[in-house]
């Protein structure tokens, strides 16, 4: 039992969680459970991303880069909707990967996923800060000192980014039923603005916008070195904007789109009936963002030529450009809301990741008491709170934002590969759902994964591997020595 490959039952995984001081509380219905992912994915990626893609990389085809970064997703969604119902435990990905490929595999997965619930919780949270200054600015003429606007702005210490932090870590720790019904109301809100940017756009498309749909292929001008794709490095293949690669190089982009459909399973332990309600609130939310995604892309590339969309509020601006100034602010409005649920439900999947962790004693164990009344991760809920508002507050983290997509892509690779050892070590299971086609879907999951990770820059991929060297590091230090699995098979050996 002293390998790092050690593997921990789904028996004892499930048994860990009926433990009074370490024991969730079970409040999410599958209702909640796609209201969470809706909620995290509809964000930056839709009122962001839809101009950057389609002036940079594929015009009007947008629409069929975000239908191959949804189909990515659903093959993974697919995998984790099986495990996710199979060992209904807090953590996602690193819970699956401790009951099917070891504990060192496990280690490595939630290290990752702390790092890309973190920053990306603190990237939101700043986005939304511009947001709101913006707003505030526009209709109110009110204006925050340079010095509390941030770094993006000039300034020093980001005090809405902090602030906002610190209030739904307070949210986080009330209970995630509250933080449920919070969301549902912010979501309502972000579906009715996405909805209102379909059919009031519906009036102003012009077909002259879609010529041509695909426009013709460019080279990508990328500087090279650890600025280039690590794909040109390895393989000499240039990506290229427009064209049809140019669809899939819009793709690694929109990706960022649909982060956040894995952090409901990070929610599997607080569900009432996780066995039939993670698959569905899974799969259900990423169908319904896909649809959306595809639908808004068509809109607004057909309201607005694809090579004059804004690369910051291309929902918006399309609105002001055939002069619809009510439609363009709702939007804004909207957009500032709706991060907020996003910044919240990030941070809920980091809290969930570090909590299983701790109970495991991969990290200290009083990280994973829950709260007497709430019955939520309070300590490691208010520590992590306060660094991530901290690192909101002072940091610029344009360039790390691209860890949050190479990391989110790596647990893909992690879950779908755990799901074809636990059908071969663990055949007996009772599986709710099953993933179908296994191994085809895991192996076509894995390889549009690692697709995707390629086309990341070369100093993604330098960053990722220093941080993964810090958690070797942590884990042999640490984690090795104090894990309840490794002393539980020591005393059985004496």
């Amino acid at each position: 039992m002293n390998s790092p490959f050690r593997t921990k039952t789904v028996e004892q995984s499930i048994r860990d969680t009926e433990e009074p001081e370490h024991a969730l509380r079970k409040s999410l219905s599958a209702w909640d459970l796609t209201v969470f992912g809706v909620g995290v994915i509809i964000g930056t990626g839709i009122f962001v991303l839809t101009g950057i893609a389609a002036r940079n990389n594929a015009g009007p085809a947008t629409s069929l880069a975000f239908v191959a970064a949804g189909i990515v997703c659903a093959l993974a969604a697919l995998c984790y909707a099986e495990f996710a119902s199979t060992v209904p435990v807090a953590g996602s990905a690193y819970t699956f990967a401790y009951a099917s490929i070891g504990e060192l595999p496990a280690w490595i997965i939630g290290w990752d996923l702390v790092l890309e619930f973190a920053l990306g919780t603190a990237v939101v949270a700043v986005g939304w800060s511009g947001y709101v200054r913006h707003l505030m600015h526009t209709n109110l003429g009110w204006d925050l000192p340079t010095t509390l606007s941030g770094p993006d702005a000039g300034g020093s210490f980001d005090l809405l980014a902090f602030l906002l932090v610190l209030v739904l870590t307070v949210i986080l720790v009330v209970g995630t039923k509250l933080s449920a019904r919070i969301t549902a109301v912010v979501v309502a809100i972000k579906v009715t603005v996405v909805l209102l940017v379909i059919i009031a756009g519906l009036f102003f498309i012009k077909g002259d916008n879609y010529s041509p749909f695909i426009p013709p292929a460019q080279p990508q001008t990328t500087g090279g070195g650890w600025t280039a794709p690590l794909v040109q490095l390895m393989f000499g293949y240039e990506p290229t904007n427009f064209g049809v690669m140019g669809i899939f190089t819009a793709a690694s982009l929109v990706f960022f789109a649909f982060i956040g459909f894995d952090v409901v399973a990070t929610a599997a332990e607080e569900t009432k009936n996780p066995q039939r309600d993670m698959p569905r609130g899974i799969l259900g939310s990423l169908i319904i963002c896909t649809v959306l995604y595809v639908a808004v892309t068509l809109v607004v590339t057909g309201m607005q030529k694809y090579s004059e969309m804004s690369a910051t509020a291309p929902l918006a601006e399309a609105f002001k450009s055939v002069n619809q100034p009510f439609f363009a602010g709702a939007i804004s409005l909207g957009a500032s809301v709706g991060l907020i649920t996003v910044c919240m439900i990030l941070l809920l999947g980091q809290t969930r990741v570090f909590f299983a962790m701790s109970r495991d004693g991969l990290l200290p164990r009083v990280f994973s008491v829950t709260h007497p009344k709430y019955r939520t991760p309070y300590r490691a809920t208010v520590l992590l709170g306060g660094i991530i508002a901290v690192v909101a507050g002072f940091t610029s983290l344009e360039k790390l934002a691209e860890l949050v997509n190479i990391g989110t892509l790596f647990a893909f690779v992690v879950v779908a590969l755990g799901v074809m050892v636990l059908r071969k070590t663990r055949p007996d299971l009772h599986r709710s759902f099953r993933t179908p086609w296994v191994p085809v879907v895991p192996i076509l999951s894995i390889a549009a994964s690692l697709w995707l990770m390629l086309n990341l820059p070369a100093e993604t991929w330098l960053r990722f591997g220093i941080w993964m060297v810090i958690g070797f590091v942590v884990y042999f230090a640490y984690g090795r020595r104090n894990s309840r699995l490794g002393k539980a098979g020591a005393e059985a050996e004496y």
